[in-house]
């Protein structure tokens, strides 16, 4: 499974970014998922529904299923490795484009807009971010990416992951 984390701070438009990177990307013919890190805890089904009275039973996965999607409900402990519970969902994709988990192993690019005020985060880190994608002056020895350029941004990524 071939991973990019895209990582910033709140409001520096890691989302959207995403949004436009799986519209380019696929548009090329690849398979890409995603995944979105929290780092808070929060419920993500509805107490009361059936899949949450499943799950709170025990069941271990428990899944709901409509005419056009699939949730996957799988209980986490502290220790799991959320990459490997999930793996298995990711094994057709070309890769996954994960929002955040900056304290993962693997390739990182941040997103950077000047005007949230705050500094970069690899300006206060010890290595691991790939690349900046800014379209804002920004003072650093990393390569940096146009934001308003996602086909290059998307040919960047290719290359960077070999792909």
């Amino acid at each position: 499974m071939k991973l990019l984390h895209i990582v910033g701070r709140q409001n520096n438009g890691k989302t959207t970014l995403i949004v436009d990177l799986v519209k380019e990307l696929t548009a090329r013919d690849l398979r890409v998922g995603t995944l979105k890190h929290s780092a808070h805890e929060h419920e993500l089904d509805k107490p009361g529904k059936d899949s949450y009275r499943h799950r709170i039973a025990g069941a271990d996965p428990a899944a709901c299923v409509t005419q056009n999607l699939i949730a996957i409900y799988i209980p986490r402990r502290q220790d799991d490795d959320p990459f490997d519970r999930i793996s298995a969902l990711f094994n057709d994709t070309d890769l996954v484009l994960v929002e955040g988990y900056i304290d993962r192993p693997g390739k990182k690019i941040e997103v950077w807009r000047q005007e949230t005020g705050e500094a970069p985060i690899f300006s206060e880190r010890d290595g691991g971010i790939s690349a900046v994608i800014t379209d804002d002056p920004i003072d650093t020895d990393l390569p940096v990416w146009p934001r308003t350029n996602v086909k290059g941004l998307a040919d960047n990524i290719c290359r960077m992951l070999e792909i």
